[in-house]
C-alpha cells in the first residue's frame, strides 16, 4: 500500500496491533521463538551494556535476553507504536526493563545511548525504511551492533504472502530479499554488514543482518597500528 499517507499508514498500525494485541503471543507463539532464537544465535558476543529492542511488540526477546544464564547485566529497553502491546509486554517484563511508546522512524533517545540495537518481524511495516536505520544508528554507540531480523522475501510462502498483504492489509508495506537488505544497511554506511537467510519452518524463512558498527576499540586500534606503521 505504498499510496497510503503517513498518517493513515499509523492509524492502521495502530488498529492493527490494538486488534492482535490480546491474542498476540498465543497465535504466533512458534513464530515469535523462532524468530527469537535466530535473533540471538545471529547475535555474536552476549549483549554487554544496554539493549534497545525496536518494535519489541510484546516483549518476547526482551524477556529472553532478561531471562538468560547467566544473567547479562544490562541495561534492557523496548520501543513499540502500540500501547496495547506494550501492556502485554510490561506483564512479562521486570520493572527495571523500560518501554516506551514510539516509532522507528523517531527514536526518542540520544546519540550513542545503546550498544546493542535490535529489531525483530518489524522492517516489513516500514514505509520509510532508511529514516528508521538512521534512527537507529543514531542511537547506536559506536562500537555497537544493529541487528535485523525479519521476513525473507527469497522464500516462496513469504513472497506469496508479501503480494496478498499489499492488496490486503494497510497496514503492512513490503518484504525484501536478502540482497535488498544488505544493500540497504551498506547504504547506511556505518560498518560491515553480514547477513544470513534460514527456515524457520518447512514454508516459512527468514533473515538475520548484522552490522557492526565503526569507532569501536577494535577500530580505534586498528587506525592506531596504521598510524604507527605510517610514522615508521
Amino acid at each position: 500500500m505504498g499510496t497510503l499517507g503517513a498518517v493513515a499508514w499509523r492509524d492502521a498500525v495502530l488498529r492493527e496491533y490494538a486488534r492482535l494485541a490480546p491474542g498476540y503471543d498465543r497465535r504466533w507463539s512458534t513464530y515469535i521463538q523462532a524468530g527469537v532464537r535466530g535473533t540471538l544465535a545471529r547475535l555474536g558476543a552476549r549483549p554487554a551494556g544496554a539493549v534497545l529492542d525496536v518494535g519489541c511488540g510484546t516483549g518476547a526477546l526482551l524477556a529472553a535476553l532478561a531471562q538468560s544464564e547467566p544473567p547479562l547485566g544490562v541495561r534492557l529497553a523496548g520501543l513499540d507504536p502500540s500501547p496495547e502491546m506494550l501492556a502485554v509486554a510490561r506483564g512479562k517484563l521486570a520493572p527495571a526493563v523500560e518501554l516506551r511508546v514510539g516509532w522507528a522512524e523517531e527514536i526518542p533517545y540520544g546519540d550513542a545511548t545503546f550498544d546493542v540495537v535490535v529489531s525483530c518481524s518489524v522492517f516489513h511495516y516500514l514505509r520509510r525504511p532508511m529514516a528508521a536505520l538512521a534512527e537507529m544508528a543514531r542511537v547506536l554507540a559506536p562500537g555497537g551492533r544493529l541487528v535485523i531480523t525479519d521476513w525473507c522475501d527469497d522464500y516462496l510462502a513469504c513472497h506469496i504472502c508479501d503480494y496478498v498483504l499489499r492488496l490486503l492489509n494497510r497496514a503492512y508495506y513490503r518484504a525484501y530479499r536478502e540482497r535488498e537488505c544488505r544493500v540497504l544497511l551498506e547504504a547506511l554506511g556505518i560498518g560491515p554488514v553480514r547477513t544470513d537467510r534460514y527456515k524457520i519452518s518447512w514454508l516459512w524463512g527468514l533473515m538475520t543482518a548484522v552490522v557492526q558498527k565503526r569507532g569501536g576499540p577494535l577500530d580505534q586500534r586498528s587506525a592506531h597500528r596504521s598510524d604507527t606503521a605510517a610514522d615508521a
